[in-house]
């Protein structure tokens, strides 16, 4: 914007610099005003945050694949994740996580804010967004969350979910729980209400579906077609202070596997300790497997 020069404007400021000159440069308090007329500050709002009970399940539906987020791969403390090009199908069993008040309202990798009072979660490699339904396999509480976000990146740790969704999950508490994470397809996903029907429980709307429970968990250490590389891996691993180690015979599609397996176990610390002394062994691909 320009400014056009006043003669008068000129002197004026004369003066007030002389003014300024005799008397100093400290600025000049208004007088007081009586304290009987001075407003009250606005009291603080005071934000209750919802339970987790009362906040329902993220409604799946059909999103474009999000341009943050979703590079080929990326690199995280050493480690290389390669992000799947569909989560059609997706189904994964291990250990989950949560994250709240530290990372509240920070960016997450889709470029939303993070809502820990929101069901969402951060997944390593499915696509930005995905739908999932997360199933506590020790209660046999189930809730389906939104995927905005990436990690967890410590090792053993499939998902993290928001406070929200860990508080449904009942897992606030021990900070970790042994979960099934199974990719949901919006357009034949049907609304909790109608799951919570089907299951044939009294379930309302906004509270976790209610599953049978996993009675039984196990590390499988390798699983081989070769029976006698699954002999020579158990053997192995006998006496190495794993606890019970075995071979089980499956046939899926009409081939015949052998699995080695350690436990059962019966939570995530022992799931932990056993996996850290594979890894230790040169086992890398130790994973959770049920009875």
């Amino acid at each position: 914007m320009k400014v056009r020069y006043s003669p008068a404007a000129a002197c004026c400021a004369i003066a007030a610099a002389l003014l300024t000159a005799c008397f100093g440069t400290r600025p000049q308090r208004a007088p007081p005003t009586p304290a009987a007329a001075i407003p009250a500050p606005p009291a603080p709002e005071v934000t209750q945050p919802p339970s987790p009970e009362a906040v329902p399940d993220a409604q799946p539906r059909a999103e474009p694949r999000s341009r943050n987020g979703n590079p080929p791969f990326y690199d995280v403390l050493g480690k290389r994740y390669y992000v799947l090009s569909s989560s059609v199908g997706y189904v994964e069993r291990g250990v989950a996580s949560w994250y709240g008040p530290g990372f509240h309202k920070v960016r997450t990798s889709i470029g939303e804010p993070y809502d820990m009072y929101a069901m969402t979660a951060a997944h390593t490699t499915l696509p930005l967004p995905t739908y999932v339904r997360v199933t506590n396999l020790q209660n046999g509480r189930s809730v389906v969350v939104r995927i905005n976000d990436r990690g967890p990146f410590v090792d053993n740790r499939i998902i993290d979910l928001s406070y929200t969704a860990a508080g449904k999950l009942d897992m606030l508490r021990n900070g970790t729980a042994i979960v099934e994470v199974r990719s949901i397809d919006p357009a034949t996903a049907i609304a909790p209400a109608e799951v919570a029907r089907a299951a044939d429980t009294d379930v309302p709307p906004a509270a976790p579906v209610r599953v049978a429970a996993v009675r039984a968990f196990f590390v499988q250490a390798g699983a081989f077609s070769d029976p006698k590389n699954a002999d020579r891996l158990a053997e192995k691993l006998r006496g190495g202070g794993y606890g019970t180690v075995f071979v089980r015979e499956n046939e899926i599609a009409g081939r015949r596997m052998f699995r080695v397996r350690i436990g059962p176990i019966s939570s995530v610390e022992e799931f932990d300790r056993i996996v850290a002394a594979l890894v230790r062994g040169g086992i890398n691909d130790a994973h959770l497997a049920l009875d």
